[in-house]
């Protein structure tokens, strides 16, 4: 099964489903993947079959490199929508990414100070106080919540280490409504599907709980590194869509 394998530390720009034209930051190796989820669906593959044996990018080679692109798209005459920390893992994994957070607003002040930085979490690690420090100082702090279902999670999301729902909800809380949800819906075999009522009504109720600017829905869109998983119908995601907008929350569905 094909997976992507992001370069290291700027890659792109792509053009992002939710984000529009997005320069990305990938603080993981360039070789590899390290990921505190071990997602079936991730585009990257599962962590056992992409080990790194290269090293996380330095805060200052991803200051350089930023630099160095946003430069070069200055010079070509195109900015970027966004600047995106995703890739190849968990961003908020390295020792350094606070520091490379204001690194990187002030180099989008200087050169494209209309794009938003965005970072792609899986929420793993908020309880951190530094790590939430500075995801508040970023224009788009997207966070993964795609159940409250602990076997579901244990299923699909597989995490690596400890990993409490209920204690993810209340740091999710603590951002005080800066803080956008990301949810994955989908269905497949051997009990993978979260579209039901069963999982969309209490991971709607932590949502209104949560009580975020803006929660985005989406599927399956790539290859995945584990057969036999299927988009969720348009219909199911706009159902969902609807119910989270009925609670006056905002809400995006990408198909």
């Amino acid at each position: 099964m094909a997976t992507i394998i992001y370069p290291s530390p700027i890659f792109g720009p792509v053009k992002s489903r939710r984000l529009g034209i997005s320069l990305g930051i990938n603080l993981m190796p360039a070789n590899g993947k390290i990921c505190t989820f071990d997602c079936i669906y991730c585009e990257c593959g599962l962590n056992g079959d992409h080990r790194p044996t290269l090293p996380r990018p330095t805060r200052e080679e991803v200051a350089q490199g930023l630099e160095a692109k946003l430069m070069e798209m200055a010079e070509e005459g195109t900015v970027p929508d966004v600047l995106t920390f995703a890739g190849n893992g968990e961003p908020t994994a390295h020792p350094h990414f606070k520091e490379i957070i204001e690194d990187t607003i002030r180099l989008r002040n200087t050169y494209c100070p209309e794009a938003k930085v965005s970072v792609l979490s899986n929420a793993t690690l908020i309880g951190r106080k530094e790590v939430r420090e500075a995801l508040m100082l970023v224009d788009n702090n997207i966070q993964k919540l795609d159940t409250i279902s602990m076997d579901y999670i244990r299923m699909v999301d597989r995490p690596v280490g400890r990993y409490d729902v209920r204690e993810v909800i209340d740091n999710l809380k603590q951002f005080n409504g800066h803080v956008i949800i990301q949810t994955m819906f989908m269905t497949g075999k051997d009990g993978v599907d979260n579209t039901g009522e069963e999982y969309v009504s209490p991971w709607l109720e932590a949502v209104k709980e949560i009580a975020p600017q803006s929660v985005m829905i989406y599927t399956v869109d790539r290859e995945t590194p584990v057969d036999g998983l299927e988009k969720a119908s348009h219909s199911q995601l706009d159902a969902i869509r609807d119910r989270v907008i009925a609670e006056g929350i905002a809400c995006s569905a990408s198909y």
